[in-house]
């Protein structure tokens, strides 16, 4: 098995929301870590966890950015981390599923991200590189996410589903022999 290390400077979470139940509102998150162990012969038997900075999310509008940080969704201040943690790695057919933890606000709930792997190759100044994309779907709801404002028109401002996509690149730091693996 070998050990790998996180590049965060190719890799990104975002998310995508419905607004008005029309439009598409676009974020990520600036700060992050993902600690991946990869398995490359038994893929299944990897894992990852991922912490994310709540207070680095980013629209693109500050005014919404603060809301978001506010008590209203995130209360970053108070629960400053949204973490996911593998609970294990099934394939099925070419594709892989990532079944872990997600914790947001402090609220644990299970969730399934599909998933797949980009490749392996050389790194340009030696080892090698992997990278990763996984996504979901969440009902923001199952995490006390529930500030919302209804529309005349019927609907509401902000929708219960919230698409998560990430993208994860990691460079390889050395191999571990399989006999100093075991122990």
């Amino acid at each position: 098995m070998s050990a790998w290390t996180f590049d965060p400077a190719h890799s990104g979470v975002e998310f995508a929301v419905k607004h008005m139940m029309v439009t598409t509102v676009r974020g990520s998150f600036r700060k992050f870590t993902v600690d991946v162990d990869f398995d490359e012969r038994q893929p299944e038997k990897s894992s990852v966890v991922a912490h994310i900075d709540a207070s680095s999310i980013d629209t693109g509008v500050e005014a919404r950015d603060a809301h978001l940080r506010s008590a209203d969704f995130f209360e970053a201040e108070k629960y400053p981390e949204l973490t996911f943690r593998s609970t294990g790695i099934e394939k099925k057919g070419d594709e892989y599923w990532i079944n872990g933890d997600l914790t947001i606000r402090g609220e644990t709930r299970p969730v399934a991200l599909e998933a797949e792997i980009g490749g392996v190759v050389p790194n340009l100044q030696g080892g090698r590189r992997a990278a990763f994309s996984a996504s979901t779907k969440i009902s923001r709801k199952n995490w006390g996410l529930t500030w919302n404002v209804a529309l005349e028109s019927g609907g509401f401002l902000v929708s219960d589903e919230i698409r998560i996509s990430l993208d994860v690149a990691v460079v390889q730091v050395a191999d571990v022999p399989e006999a100093a693996a075991a122990h």
